[in-house]
């Protein structure tokens, strides 16, 4: 078979016929979809109503299944997950999201930020916005905290572990 064969049978199954009377879609007729399906084409709304009977059960299937898709598409998430607060995705640079050394739970700047203008708006006690217990006023009550939340396998508090080993320069305990 020839490149110039090949080149017409594309060309032929890219064209689009009218669903009721079978005009090909050429450059003097345009064709156009059903509004709602996006499945079939009309070269007129005659036709359209024409085939109305015929199309009516796939065309309302199908526009259902499209809603559906555009109700229930999910964000794509990141590595890191989402903020446990708003359930947005968090950021990869760490500058956009703190631990909080009670919980040991990432959470983004913006849900930090609207809990301590909500502290200061009541004069509320300083309490971490997604567990609500005040924070470690020691370093002890924080390595505490850090080793509890390890001992539950928690993967936050094994790398901010790992990180202050290593930062340490106890490179040993940074893997273990």
């Amino acid at each position: 078979m020839s490149s110039k064969t090949e080149a017409v049978d594309v060309e032929a199954d890219e064209i689009m016929y009218c669903a009721s009377c079978g005009t090909a879609g050429v450059d003097n007729i345009k064709l156009k979809k059903c509004n709602a399906c996006n499945l079939v084409r009309y070269c007129g709304v005659k036709c359209q109503r024409e085939h109305w009977r015929q199309h009516k059960g796939a065309c309302k299937k199908r526009a259902a299944e499209l809603r559906d898709e555009l109700l229930f598409r999910q964000p794509e998430h990141g590595d890191l997950g989402d903020c446990p607060i708003c359930l947005l995705p968090l950021s990869h640079d760490f500058d956009k999201s703190s631990i909080q050394s009670c919980c040991y739970k990432l959470i983004c700047n913006g849900c930090a930020y609207a809990s301590l203008l909500h502290e200061g708006e009541g004069s509320l006690e300083d309490l971490c916005p997604f567990c609500r217990q005040p924070y470690p006023e020691s370093e002890e009550e924080i390595e505490k905290n850090v080793m509890r939340r390890i001992e539950a396998n928690d993967p936050i508090a094994m790398r901010q572990m790992g990180v202050k080993c290593y930062t340490l320069g106890d490179f040993r305990g940074s893997i273990e």
